[in-house]
């Protein structure tokens, strides 16, 4: 599994959501490590912006980005614990055509090496709405950079091999 540096570079274009109550933009240190890593990537975040845990807000960031063709993927961070004020998982559902269960389950399987069986409490989760990946990580820098790190950086890249999310981009809306 590995780079195939033959292959063209297809840069992705992200919006990154921050699920929280009480981070603001300036605060929101998961959100930078994101970013800072989008970018060394070579990828475009196209927007940022932060949303309350309210299940009605989350919905109308994901709707509009799913609906702008200028934004490839959304990834999410926060809200995805087991709180009655985390809802990430259950805006996803609302949007979603198709889940990604490997996603999820990927990540707590790495997480575990992290921070061990307190994984389980993670609802760490992907799915694809009307040909847009939508990837929702916790809300922490450890799972955020264990996210990105292990998972995402390589789906996102077109070169990876033996397959990654870039290469079914163009057919996520077939039917």
């Amino acid at each position: 599994m590995a780079v195939d540096e033959s292959l063209a570079f297809k840069p992705v274009r992200i919006a990154l959501l921050t699920v929280s109550d009480t981070r603001t933009l300036a605060e929101d240190t998961s959100g930078d490590i994101l970013a800072q890593r989008i970018a060394a990537a070579g990828h475009e975040l196209v927007v940022r912006e932060i949303s309350h845990d309210d299940v009605n807000e989350i919905d109308a960031h994901l709707h509009r980005w799913i609906e702008d063709e200028s934004i490839d993927c959304v990834i999410c961070t926060g809200g995805t614990g087991l709180t009655g004020r985390d809802v990430t998982p259950e805006a996803l559902d609302r949007v979603k055509s198709k889940d990604v269960p490997g996603f999820g389950e990927l990540f707590r399987w790495l997480s575990y090496e992290t921070i061990g069986t307190s994984t389980i409490q993670s609802r760490a989760c992907a799915v694809v709405a009307r040909g847009t990946y939508i990837f929702a990580l916790p809300g922490s820098n450890g799972a955020v950079k264990d996210g990105w790190d292990k998972i995402l950086i390589h789906q996102l890249d077109s070169r990876y091999r033996p397959c990654n999310f870039v290469e079914l981009m163009p057919r996520l809306r077939e039917r």
